[in-house]
């Protein structure tokens, strides 16, 4: 089914109903439930290496923008061996951000009888609680969100945003403004470092989808045995995140070991989606990440995913497929992907299945 002008806002996956995490820490900070706890081997601890983080990419996106050839290969190294990578000199101004961060706060300290409100209904994931809740056994994350559709408008589900604090809908909208005009900057990079037209992949978001969430991660008695959200890679087609300065908790796995994104004070961190993924043909990879907890900070953290329309049909460009490298995804119609990895808990790169071509394939192709 493809999505028209006349066409409704979509609804795009269940989520089962589950406690207010902010609200348990309120009530009794010592006690960690068994349904959030994880085992030594799920927290890979022992593959944790802090002192890579200073490798990951610093890209300046107003050279960027501007073609310069030493910035263009910084971004395809970037995308080829992190698929993460921080954003500095990106236009959005610093009282913008800040004020986004200061009016998310605001409404995360609203009684729970508020914030209820907004409460996410059980056959979507826009407004308040937690998406991807699919099985009553399934081990949760320490952490609340408020998402929203930002665009198309008429997707917009205006009875999710937030009426308090004062002028929180139109900071919301000034914010997701100027992120969507930085990551169609990035989109016109990555079509140049693809070999593509400058806006090619501009035009494939012609209609641009871009949804907005608020992650909150209240501090817990044993952060040792928690994630606040639980390692997977995004199915957007890039992400642009806003995270505290002062407040680390976002990892990476890179080369089999997790690596913390470090703050950089009004840097955006920036990493490549499954959509990305696919069309390189797996040249540019989307990356698994998590977020994990401390035990005295309360955290938040801003994304931005910009998506395709439901319609877009996403495969390997002809230009990435050659005797070396054999297609490696299958044509998916991009509303499809989305929906059939939203119905999954966030489990590794487990949903790109979908999409991929099955290994004995690739490899008959090899022998060709």
């Amino acid at each position: 089914m493809s999505v028209n002008i006349d066409d409704e806002a979509p609804t795009f996956a269940p989520s089962l109903l589950v406690p207010n995490v902010q609200e348990m820490v309120k009530k009794n900070y010592l006690h960690v439930p068994k349904r959030y706890m994880r085992n030594q081997e799920e927290m890979e601890k022992v593959n944790y290496m802090p002192h890579l983080s200073c490798e990951i990419p610093i890209i300046d996106l107003s050279l960027l923008s501007n073609g310069n050839m030493e910035e263009l290969l910084k971004l395809d190294i970037a995308c080829k061996e992190w698929g993460f990578f921080q954003i500095v000199n990106h236009g959005v101004e610093r009282e913008l951000m800040q004020r986004m961060m200061e009016v998310a706060d605001e409404f995360f300290k609203l009684p729970i009888e508020e914030k209820d409100k907004y409460a996410m209904p059980s056959n979507d994931i826009q407004g308040y609680g937690h998406a991807y809740v699919v099985s009553e056994e399934q081990t949760l994350d320490w952490s609340d969100a408020l998402i929203l559709i930002i665009n198309p408008v008429r997707y917009r589900k205006l009875q999710f945003w937030p009426k308090f604090p004062e002028g929180f809908k139109e900071i919301i909208e000034a914010y997701s403004s100027e992120v969507k005009r930085a990551g169609t900057e990035l989109l016109s990079s990555l079509s140049v470092i693809m070999e593509l037209e400058k806006h090619t992949l501009v035009e494939l978001h012609k209609e641009v989808l871009q949804a907005l969430r608020v992650n909150y991660y209240p501090p817990c008695n044993t952060p040792e045995q928690v994630l606040g959200l639980s390692p997977h890679s995004d199915t957007s087609t890039i992400t642009l995140l806003m995270q505290n300065d002062d407040v680390p908790g976002l990892e990476l796995r890179h080369k089999g070991n997790w690596i913390p994104v470090t703050p950089i004070p009004d840097a955006l961190v920036v990493n490549i989606g499954d959509i990305i993924e696919i069309w390189s043909n797996g040249k540019y990879k989307s990356v698994e990440h998590r977020a994990v907890t401390n035990k005295n900070k309360r955290r938040t953290s801003h994304a931005s995913f910009l998506f395709p329309r439901d319609d877009v049909e996403v495969e390997p460009f002809d230009h990435m497929i050659d005797a070396q490298n054999p297609k490696m995804y299958k044509n998916v119609r991009y509303g499809d992907y989305l929906r059939q990895s939203m119905k999954r808990k966030m489990e590794g790169k487990t949903h790109t299945d979908v999409a991929r071509i099955i290994k004995e394939r690739v490899i008959e192709a090899q022998q060709i």
